[in-house]
């Protein structure tokens, strides 16, 4: 057990020396890179298109989860009608 156990840290031991190869990817480890972002200028017109275009697809997706939900309720309640007159059936024989 004392063997495997030094193996295991000599292997991590080992691995310290390729963290330098991974301190430039997405943005390292230093703190004195600012990260800057350049997005693009909105016109008032594209927000108010955006935002209606926005409640229409939730319009849309609210109608279809309603939708589904009336239906999964009909087949639920439907279900339980089939199956009760069957085990009324059942105890009346």
């Amino acid at each position: 057990m004392p063997s495997n156990s030094m193996n295991v840290i000599n292997f991590n031991r080992g691995q310290l020396t390729q963290r330098d190869r991974f301190k430039h990817v997405l943005g390292g480890y230093t703190k004195k890179r600012k990260t800057e972002y350049t997005f693009p200028k909105a016109t008032t017109s594209q927000l108010k298109a955006l935002r209606k275009r926005l409640k229409e697809e939730r319009q849309i997706r609210m109608l279809k989860v309603v939708a589904l939900s009336i239906i999964l309720i009909i087949l639920l309640f439907s279900a339980i009608l089939y199956s009760t007159d069957g085990i009324v059936e059942l105890f009346t024989y």
